[in-house]
């Protein structure tokens, strides 16, 4: 179950295209398939997991960053409202976030799904698997994160998404294929380690994603697509440097630079194969000067811009 959309505000320089900004732009076009958000406001698996809660103000803060962000004319944007999540029900939760993915991929959107903790997720996934999209494809699950998140737990968590998405695709008979760009070692106990390889997971440790490395970085991700039909891209906001990303659940000691992660998320934005992204983790109770927001606003702009540049080019 979601609630209706919220009300959009920002800066208003005149009407006309040419003055288009995002809070105007929000379900302008009905109909018209485009990027479709959807806000997960769940921090039920990040207190789970023993984080500091805050993160179920994420979406309403993406949004509002987002709102006088300008945006070209022909990029298709609606905002499919929050998913409805109630005490500690997250697995009741994540369930009805699948429903709300698995109807914005049958009326032809690209679902862009704001956590929310990490848990948001498997209910992405789990909308993706229901949608029908996936059969007879091959899946891969793209991480940019300072952590694999693959633990094993009695009840899930923002920890174990991605070990339930493996369980997931061993269910429908298909492989576990996942990479993490932005692994920080000292956030990742040796079992863990051994739990990715033991899966076959792709990683790059964010010591190998500066922005010296970029081009490196770029390359994995090219390699990586390369090998798959469908492309989930998630992304943790604590990737990111604490200094550029003060206001999430666990921020990172090095991380992975803001420009580095824009570029990725252009690439992938471009790639056809992208079917659902979500942006997880912005906690506003610690942001500074709305820092966090901001950036995760961008990271959403990007992408959402990217793939309309890819539509039109393609003549959709």
């Amino acid at each position: 179950m979601s609630t209706s959309a919220p009300e959009w505000t920002g800066r208003i320089d005149g009407p006309g295209p040419e003055h288009r900004r995002w809070h105007s732009a929000i379900n302008e076009s009905p109909g018209a398939t485009g990027v479709s958000l959807i806000g997960f406001p769940s921090d039920i698996g990040v207190r789970r997991n023993g984080g500091r809660p805050g993160a179920q103000a994420g979406p309403g803060a993406i949004r509002a960053a987002l709102g006088s962000f300008a945006i070209q004319p022909e990029v298709v944007v609606h905002d499919a409202g929050d998913v409805a999540v109630a005490g500690d029900a997250l697995e009741a939760a994540q369930d009805g976030l699948a429903e709300a993915v698995a109807a914005q991929l049958g009326a032809g959107n690209l679902p862009f799904v704001l956590g929310g903790g990490h848990e948001t997720a498997y209910g992405s996934y789990l909308g993706l698997a229901r949608s029908g999209l996936l059969e007879g494809r091959r899946l891969g699950v793209l991480n940019l994160d300072a952590h694999f998140d693959l633990r094993q737990a009695d009840r899930a968590t923002s920890g174990t998404p991605f070990r339930q998405i493996a369980a997931g695709e061993a269910e429908r008979g298909a492989d576990f294929t996942y990479a993490v760009v932005g692994i920080s070692q000292p956030s990742n106990t040796a079992a863990l380690f051994t739990t990715a390889a033991e899966l076959g997971v792709r990683h790059l440790p964010d010591l190998d994603c500066q922005e010296r490395h970029v081009e490196d970085v770029v390359e994995f991700v090219r390699a990586f697509t390369a090998d798959v039909d469908a492309l989930y891209l998630s992304i943790d906001l604590d990737v990111l440097p604490a200094a550029q990303a003060p206001g999430v659940s666990a921020p990172s000691t090095l991380g992975v630079p803001a420009g580095v992660v824009i570029e990725v998320c252009r690439l992938v934005g471009n790639d056809p194969k992208l079917v659902l992204a979500d942006i997880t983790e912005l906690n506003p109770t610690y942001d500074i000067d709305n820092r966090t927001a901001r950036v995760a606003a961008r990271l959403v702009h990007t992408i959402a811009t990217s793939a309309a540049d890819r539509s039109v080019l393609e003549g959709r």
